[in-house]
């Protein structure tokens, strides 16, 4: 809704009196100056999280501090230093932590200024259940075309909140401007969102969630097993290549593997690239099996 005492750029979604002030810290002095202004959260930048000296730092100055601290992933798509920064801020009695996901830096060529791989923020997700998750669209996306799209994919995979950079006149921001949106356009994006919930209380519905999900838990169990039926196959053959002093590893097999599933998932409308990268840990288990035979 909007508030006809404040200009008609600026949405009005929550009193203003439950406005929280934050700012990023990337040390102990940020941290004592931020206090010490009043600032109510605190969140941890991607090239602060990467490092745990600086991580251990700002624990250390926040004993006996209980403000939220919000911890952004690392710049490198690094699970364990994400969970390092959790598990440090925790140690020193922070009780109210959250997370950001901010995506990942890459090499190669993207429309993303830093990739998504959502992946690696669903598993943060199943290990922290109980941490808040926010989703960083703007710098996710590194363009305002981008926004709608990735804030409405954080939503769909039910993130909690999202944090989106605004500025009355984005183009002449000092920083990230292209990532940034007037209030007027932040008001339209979040207006165009879809706000999905998890649960149903149609019994239908219901009825037929838990009968597909019956069916995937049944094919679940026969790919479990034809893969353990495949394992045993890789075993024998390591320690028939053992017998016949043959190498472990042979490309041209491999690259026959991988053109094979790959055409018959094409052939099938399956994502090649879903297949390919299931067939590359496959392979990779069978390398080790017969590494180790």
């Amino acid at each position: 809704k909007t508030d006809s005492s404040l200009p008609p750029w600026m949405p009005c979604f929550l009193p203003m009196a439950v406005v929280k002030t934050s700012t990023e810290v990337a040390n102990a002095q940020h941290v004592e100056k931020a206090l010490n202004a009043g600032i109510d959260i605190l969140w941890i930048g991607a090239r602060t999280t990467v490092n745990p000296f600086s991580v251990q730092e700002i624990a250390d100055s926040l004993k006996g501090v209980n403000v939220p601290v919000y911890i952004k992933n690392p710049v490198n798509p690094d699970l364990n230093l994400w969970i390092g920064a959790v598990e440090r801020i925790k140690n020193a009695g922070i009780e109210n932590v959250s997370l950001i996901h901010r995506g990942f830096s890459t090499y190669g060529k993207s429309i993303y200024r830093n990739e998504p791989m959502w992946e690696v923020a669903i598993e943060m997700m199943r290990l922290f259940p109980e941490l808040t998750m926010i989703c960083d669209p703007s710098h996710i996306s590194g363009k305002r075309e981008l926004l709608q799209q990735v804030s409405q994919k954080a939503l769909d995979l039910d993130m909690d909140g999202l944090m989106i950079e605004s500025h009355i006149t984005p183009n002449e921001a000092w920083s990230d401007a292209q990532q940034q949106v007037t209030p007027a356009d932040l008001q339209v994006l979040l207006g165009n969102l879809s706000y999905k919930k998890q649960h149903s209380e149609n019994t239908q519905f219901i009825s037929q969630l838990e009968q597909l999900r019956s069916d995937i838990d049944v094919i679940d169990e026969r790919l479990i097993r034809l893969l353990s039926e495949r394992m045993d196959i890789v075993e024998k053959i390591g320690l028939f290549k053992k017998e016949n002093n043959i190498t472990v590893f042979q490309v041209e097999r491999w690259k026959e593997i991988l053109d094979n599933r790959t055409e018959l998932a094409h052939l099938l409308n399956l994502d090649n690239a879903l297949v390919e990268e299931i067939f590359k840990a496959i392979h990779k288990a069978s390398v080790d099996k017969q590494s180790k035979v």
